[in-house]
């Protein structure tokens, strides 16, 4: 039986980076979702529960943990994927930074109902905040060299980039890595690996 319980709407959002990096380390875990402003499941069933009444939260061995960014760095830690010292954890704090930046960008054209404010908001992004986040992604990858963000091996920043890279095609059709050939070659690096293809393979 899963120890850890991942609650969120059913979508990716903020829950996928927690989802990802459990993926990551082989950990299973019940993978709870509820409807989206479908049904009350959110308001009368699931929000009760949530430590500070929003979601994404995580149970973990029968104790409940809120925020999106500190949960996904938790498990990071315990399973090998913060750097192997203090100054590679810096570094992926400072990616971890930047997607939390463009994710607030999106954010404003995510709950914009307007449908002209929000195909202009979207083009902005796409011109601008998009190419120029990606372009500090791009830079970091080639200042390290290995094809990873920090040391030679996986971590929370690849597994950031990755989501954010993903969720921006699939919901905003942006597709950056059409021309940012190192973050399209980690992107393709982190689907390739075993636990995280068997999770992507899992969602179909």
């Amino acid at each position: 039986m899963a120890t850890v319980k991942v609650y969120y709407f059913d979508a990716a959002g903020r829950a996928e980076i927690i989802r990802l990096v459990l993926a990551a380390a082989g950990i299973e875990f019940d993978d709870i979702r509820f409807p989206y402003l479908v049904s009350d499941d959110w308001a009368t069933k699931y929000k009760p529960l949530a430590p500070f009444g929003q979601a994404p939260f995580v149970e973990y061995n029968g104790k409940r943990y809120g925020q999106s960014t500190a949960i996904a760095k938790f498990f990071a830690r315990e399973n090998g994927f913060y750097g192997a010292n203090n100054l590679e954890a810096f570094r992926i704090d400072e990616v971890v930074g930047l997607v939390q930046d463009l994710f607030t960008v999106t954010a404003k054209i995510y709950v914009e109902k307007d449908p002209v404010k929000k195909e202009e908001l979207r083009t902005a992004m796409v011109e601008g905040d998009g190419p120029k986040f990606f372009g500090f992604f791009e830079k970091l990858l080639q200042e390290n060299g290995t094809g990873y963000f920090v040391g030679n091996q996986l971590s929370l920043a690849d597994l950031m980039v990755y989501d954010m890279a993903t969720q921006l095609r699939n919901t905003f059709n942006y597709d950056g890595l059409a021309h940012f050939p190192d973050i399209k070659a980690l992107v393709e690096k982190v689907t390739s690996k075993d636990n995280i293809k068997k999770y992507i393979d899992s969602k179909k």
